[in-house]
């Protein structure tokens, strides 16, 4: 096998492991830095890789609730409440982690992805999981999506831009930072799938804006690849996590997190 064969393989393994890990409370950009340093695949100083193959994990959601998305469109063109308010709801969210994105993406990529970083995030995300999954469902104010308030779509929207530190978990920030402001688990979680499409699909479209002149073919190649790669995963474990959460808390994350982390720790210092 020639080294870019060798290199085109790695990035394919990547984008599965994003497609698996994007919606899951467990850090997918924490993932992809770990795995990336253990199967030594450097995707340049920009990190535009990680961050553009999201995009495919995002496609995947939207076909998945692409009769909800279609639905949502044609009642902002008719008028229609539910989905003014809706929308609304998203831009309220969005808006947050837009700004600090734009303002300190660069000092974000350069200062924190690490494992360190994601080791001590991966923890205290997942004692936060243990916490909040305390609450009984049957105590939450919220339990439809058409019934969120501006001021509970802010909160998610808070706890968004926390995410942007690796190992924190873009879904799994919004999903407890939904849950603590009141939303259904189910709720919380639907909210968070559809939070993510315009909020990656910026994250994604800026960071290729921005650095596209660094991109060789290889470079392009590549996150083709892993983009493709994230979709099909994606589609597979988005299904599986609906149906997991009407039944289940996320406290098994919670535990994963806190082992996962305790484990790059050990490794560290090994």
């Amino acid at each position: 096998m020639t080294e870019n064969s060798l290199y085109l393989l790695k990035a394919f393994f990547l984008g599965v492991i994003e497609g698996l890990t994007e919606f899951l409370p467990v850090s997918s950009t924490g993932h992809l830095i770990l795995v990336g340093r253990w199967i030594d695949f450097f995707s340049g100083d920009a990190k535009v890789f990680e961050v553009v193959i999201q995009f495919g994990a995002i496609l995947a959601v939207m076909w998945i609730f692409r009769a909800k998305v279609a639905h949502i469109l044609g009642g902002l063109l008719t008028g229609d409440r539910f989905s003014l308010k809706f929308a609304r709801n998203i831009l309220i969210a969005f808006l947050p982690a837009a700004i600090i994105g734009v303002t300190f993406l660069k000092e974000i990529k350069t200062v924190l992805f690490n494992p360190g970083v994601v080791a001590t995030t991966l923890i205290i995300g997942g004692f936060i999981i243990l916490w909040v999954e305390r609450k009984p469902q049957s105590e939450v104010k919220t339990p439809n999506i058409s019934e969120i308030t501006w001021l509970q779509a802010l909160m998610v929207g808070l706890a968004q831009c926390v995410a942007m530190i690796p190992g924190t978990s873009r879904s799994g920030a919004t999903i407890i930072g939904g849950m603590a402001a009141g939303l259904k688990r189910t709720t919380a979680t639907e909210f968070s799938f559809f939070l993510a499409m315009p909020t990656m699909l910026a994250a994604s479209v800026y960071d290729a804006w921005k650095n596209h002149e660094s991109l060789t073919n290889n470079d392009i190649t590549a996150i083709s690849i892993g983009f493709l790669a994230a979709f099909v995963s994606a589609l597979v474990v988005v299904r599986a996590l609906m149906r997991f959460v009407a039944n289940h808390s996320y406290r098994v994350f919670g535990w994963y997190r806190i082992a996962l982390g305790l484990v790059i720790i050990t490794w560290m210092l090994v």
